[in-house]
């Protein structure tokens, strides 16, 4: 969020004279909106299963190989069934936030049982509160959890086979498929301001923009002339 005008929401200073536009302050409400626009993008959401896995060839510990990508075995890197493979998102666990890119295949048979998603044993540490074991390749010390309900967030879509939507088992083989019609990005919901009920800061500042406007519209001369928003309304409604 742009915090250049975060630490006064509730005031206007407005030193401006005769002659300022309508347009130019317009302008200004404008850049905060583009501002938030550039966000990063949201292409999926979703719940899942997770579980976990760390794979370096080793081939301790259930350990199948280094990973389909090629990557080295490393914090962030991820398992999906069906996603293509450099695919991006983030996941979160009980107000917990974890990135994560997908370089390999997994779970296999459980993601029958609907666990769509082996983190790393390192993220899955961190989410968990526990450790992660090189010599076991294990989570330790987070009570005993092998599998948590997470929230997942997809920012970008790899490029190669895979399904680009909510996942699916490996035993349905989207995997190895080429995706032509990937999942709609959720919209972005509006609401617009409600004088009687503020919005949030980034929408008070737009309010706050037109009501400057209005009084430059209005005729308002004088440099360093301050007001709040009340004092602005009660002079227009005269």
């Amino acid at each position: 969020m742009n915090t250049t005008f975060g630490m006064r929401p509730n005031r206007i200073l407005v030193t401006s004279v005769l002659g300022v536009s309508l347009t130019a302050a317009l302008s200004l409400g404008v850049g905060t909106a583009a501002h938030a626009d550039g966000a990063e993008q949201v292409l999926l959401n979703g719940s899942t299963t997770a579980s976990y896995f760390w794979d370096d060839a080793s081939g301790r510990a259930g350990d199948t190989g280094m990973p389909a990508s090629g990557k080295p075995m490393q914090k962030g890197l991820a398992a999906s069934p069906s996603w293509p493979l450099g695919t991006e998102g983030y996941v979160t666990y009980k107000g917990k936030k974890a990135k994560f890119f997908v370089g390999d295949r997994g779970p296999g048979n459980p993601s029958n049982q609907g666990i769509m998603l082996d983190l790393d044993a390192k993220t899955f540490a961190a989410l968990t509160g526990g450790r992660f074991n090189p010599s076991s390749l294990m989570v330790t010390g987070n009570g005993g959890k092998g599998h948590i309900d997470i929230k997942y967030t997809i920012t970008k879509w790899g490029p190669g086979l895979g399904k680009k939507n909510y996942p699916v088992a490996f035993s349905t083989g989207a995997w190895g498929r080429k995706d032509h019609n990937p999942a709609k990005p959720p919209k972005v919901q509006t609401i617009p301001v409600d004088e009687k009920t503020p919005g949030t800061p980034a929408k008070r500042r737009s309010a706050d923009v037109i009501e400057v406007a209005a009084l430059a519209g209005a005729g308002v001369a004088g440099a360093g002339l301050y007001l709040g928003r009340d004092r602005i309304r009660q002079f227009l409604s005269h």
